[in-house]
């Protein structure tokens, strides 16, 4: 007969794989839902980018009207390929510094907050998207994106010849 210890070693090694089988289907879920959401953001600013231009300009960002089509741009484009997990690593550092900017920017008061009053910091707008690429830089994509795929594609290896 089993002991109590040997029964919940079991236990706890199961619930670690089952686990383990919901780590790609989360990568995903926040992947396609904060991709999603940056994405709606830049189509947002590029359809407002007069508005865009006069925020950017009052936080005095050099060429307001450049950084404004750009950050736009970006966060459309990037929220693309984030929900759709290709080329995530280079996506998920620009919506990091992107979000950093953000921060620095026009949330200096939450940015500075991080430690003295992490709930000013983390009810700030740029939190979400900011974990979120981290989240996804740190963790990868996972099995269910186009980098995956393209990975399995390009860099299988092949049975060595004898």
């Amino acid at each position: 007969m089993k002991s109590i210890v040997e029964k919940l070693k079991n236990l706890y090694g199961l619930a670690g794989r089952a686990l383990a089988r919901l780590q790609s289907p989360f990568l995903l879920a926040v992947r396609l839902y904060w991709g999603w959401q940056l994405s709606e953001t830049g189509w947002g600013k590029l359809h407002n980018l007069p508005h865009v231009v006069d925020f950017f300009t009052s936080l005095n960002l050099p060429a307001p009207g450049a950084t404004a089509v750009f950050v736009s741009l970006f966060e459309f484009i990037g929220g693309i390929l984030l929900a759709l997990g290709f080329i995530t690593m280079p996506t998920c550092i620009g919506v990091v510094v992107d979000m950093f900017v953000a921060y620095i920017t026009a949330d200096k008061e939450a940015f500075a907050s991080f430690f003295s009053d992490p709930g000013k910091f983390y009810n700030a707008d740029p939190y979400t998207f900011l974990f979120a690429g981290l989240l996804i830089l740190v963790f990868g994509p996972g099995k269910i994106s186009v980098d995956h795929y393209l990975g399995e594609f390009f860099f299988k290896k092949k049975d060595s010849q004898v």
